[in-house]
């Protein structure tokens, strides 16, 4: 399936199936949304206490279980870990930020768009210039050092995880937290979500379907077979939105959304920015989690606990806007994605230890 054909049967499959998740209870324009359903998750397990954001989301489970299953059954499973872990937890805690400032990953954009949401056009520019200032640092040397290959249980932990999550789904033990109203209270059933997810991530797993690794291709290399499964995405489902009545244009209104241009644009710049460091977007890294890549799996876990502090701080966007603590945090991420960009880059500290050499030894 590694041609242009086989990307847009599975962006087009993507497309159809996020549509048909709605029909049958999902939040609207929210047929996927890996930031979102990340953040249920980090509520059904008491990280954080906002009542209408708490499930357990088995599409979570079946992206993580579909893409390892296809890893091993094409022999391309492979543990290894070991790059920058820590920088990679706090990117994720930061891109976690910028996606709930604009409430929707870039997954959950293309989904808004394709549902008539014009906020997710202002999004998009964001993502799109927060990618290619990532891009920038890239062509400067950026790199977060290499991984390396561990010991194959290590890999196989993180499928176990989800596992262990859809048992609690499925046994609903008294300890966890299920919302009774708000977009947490709504869901498809669980074995619907679960078989939507695991095709979705065996889909995404055979065609390395990434919204930020597309755009970053287009702009390095004009290539445009990444964004052409995302392009399917977007055409397939409007098609399916339009269909079923779901399709309503204009900026106003719309389902789990505001209207802040501004920080709808800097929401998703940080997303772009912040992927594009990580090597990839959330579907990206939950995808690779799958593939025994221990450093996507810190990743994740930087993503849920970001989760956390996005709604225990009021960090969050509503549909009223986003808050002044966002507003804040948000100046944070940039000032911390600047930082790690150029100390990271090696072009950047090679000349400027050259500069401080070459001072010193003209004094």
């Amino acid at each position: 399936m590694n041609d242009k054909k086989g990307i847009i049967i599975a962006g087009g499959a993507i497309g159809i199936i996020a549509v048909l998740l709605v029909y049958f209870g999902n939040p609207a324009n929210m047929g996927f949304c890996i930031a979102c359903f990340i953040r249920d998750i980090a509520g059904a397990i008491g990280l954080h206490r906002a009542d209408v954001v708490q499930y357990i989301r088995p599409e979570i489970i079946g992206l993580v279980l579909g893409a390892f299953l296809l890893s091993l059954k094409n022999k391309e499973f492979h543990t290894k870990g070991g790059s920058s872990p820590f920088t990679r937890f706090v990117l994720g805690i930061v891109v976690m930020i910028g996606a709930l400032i604009f409430l929707g990953c870039p997954l959950r954009m293309v989904l808004r768009l394709a549902g008539g949401d014009l906020n997710a056009l202002v999004g998009l520019a964001g993502f799109v210039a927060g990618i290619y200032i990532g891009v920038i640092f890239l062509n400067k040397g950026f790199n977060l050092k290499r991984s390396y290959n561990i010991t194959k249980i290590e890999g196989y932990i993180f499928p176990a995880v989800n596992v262990g999550a859809l048992i609690l789904l499925i046994t609903a033990p008294a300890f966890l937290f299920f919302s009774e109203k708000g977009p947490g209270s709504m869901h498809a059933p669980i074995a619907l979500s679960l078989a939507a997810g695991l095709i979705v991530g065996a889909l995404a797993q055979k065609t390395r379907l990434c919204m930020v690794g597309g755009t970053r291709d287009m702009v390095l290399f004009r290539d445009m077979y990444l964004l052409t499964g995302f392009i399917a995405i977007l055409v397939f489902s409007f098609v399916g939105n339009f269909a079923f009545g779901f399709f309503k244009l204009g900026f106003a209104e719309q389902p789990i959304a505001h209207t802040d241009g501004l920080w709808n644009f800097l929401g998703m710049a940080i997303v772009g920015w912040g992927s594009v460091l990580l090597g990839g977007c959330p579907l990206r890294q939950l995808i690779l989690s799958g593939e025994g890549n221990t450093d996507s799996v810190i990743s994740v876990m930087g993503m849920l606990v970001g989760a956390a502090f996005a709604h225990n701080f009021g960090l969050a966007s509503s549909g009223a806007g986003v808050t002044a603590n966002g507003k804040v945090a948000a100046l944070i991420c940039f000032a911390f994605l600047a930082i790690v960009s150029y100390l990271n880059s090696e072009d950047l500290v090679k000349k400027k230890s050259s500069q401080a050499l070459s001072k010193a030894n003209v004094e």
